[in-house]
């Protein structure tokens, strides 16, 4: 439940969270995961490529440490699943922690790439101890459905924005009653919906917008931005702390994502 502007409670974990999330995939310095993390974010998606964002978490003292959600995971390899309990011990090494908040089986776009044994291995490392919730990146968005309906899973990542509003038909009326925590991605669908499409003659959003946008919505609890810069991220706190967007502004925003979605072409 939506608790304010700014903060949401991560699915029904009743753990409050900052609503814009960090990943530093597109490497934008070391400062810039700090002064996220000064300006209050405090759920941070690491890939485990992403030194700099790895050198910024692994120097958490402890009690700071308890107050960030730590999001990772393992990557479905579609040839073959990887062994999930190395990748989580090369994670902890990494980060020097003792347990992952959030533990994602990652890159499942169809059914048949989450069988029922990845998803028992999921809960026995939970039930390790070293993990505190376990969530998977989903594409196949029906699939996610059903098991945010079944209460499979802790949590779910998706892939939520104007041009992709299919989650609100095909997960989000299925979250009760066991309410994973919901974190969305690409905002901006990789920037598309910062360019004028084709025969589009209004105004193009910013990227402050399209966060905006996502987390209007209140199924949302964490949406992730990954700034180039702390310039982009100093730009995108401020969008978000202006709140949803209004109704008038919404209906602009999906009119704008719809025609990118016709015109942009296939992407995941």
């Amino acid at each position: 439940m939506v608790t304010g502007p700014l903060t949401a409670q991560w699915g029904s974990s009743g753990r409050q969270v900052f609503r814009l999330g960090l990943s530093a995939s597109y490497r934008p310095g070391a400062r810039t995961v700090e002064r996220a993390l000064d300006e209050g974010v405090d759920y941070c998606f690491c890939y485990g490529f992403d030194g700099q964002m790895i050198r910024v978490l692994s120097g958490l003292n402890a009690d700071r440490r308890e107050r960030v959600m730590i999001a990772t995971g393992a990557y479905n390899l579609l040839w073959g699943h990887p062994h999930l309990g190395r990748t989580l011990e090369k994670r902890l090494r990494q980060l020097k922690t003792d347990y992952i908040d959030v533990f994602h089986f990652l890159g499942v776009t169809k059914e048949k790439h989450f069988p029922p044994r990845v998803r028992e291995e999921l809960q026995r490392l939970k039930e390790s101890g070293r993990v505190r919730a376990v969530a998977a990146s989903i594409h196949a968005r029906a699939f996610a459905g059903r098991l945010a309906r079944d209460g499979e899973l802790d949590g779910l990542m998706i892939r939520y924005n104007a041009a992709h509003p299919g989650a609100e038909r095909d997960i989000f009326p299925h979250l009760e009653p066991h309410r994973p925590g919901v974190v969305s991605y690409t905002a901006t669908r990789w920037r598309f919906l910062l360019r004028r499409p084709r025969g589009w003659t209004g105004a193009v959003p910013d990227a402050g917008q399209c966060y905006r946008f996502v987390l209007t919505n209140p199924h949302v609890d964490v949406a992730l931005t990954a700034p180039r810069s702390e310039r982009e991220l100093a730009a995108n706190l401020e969008a978000v702390r202006r709140g949803p967007l209004d109704e008038e502004e919404m209906n602009w925003m999906r009119a704008f994502g719809a025609r990118v979605h016709e015109t942009a072409g296939w992407f995941w």
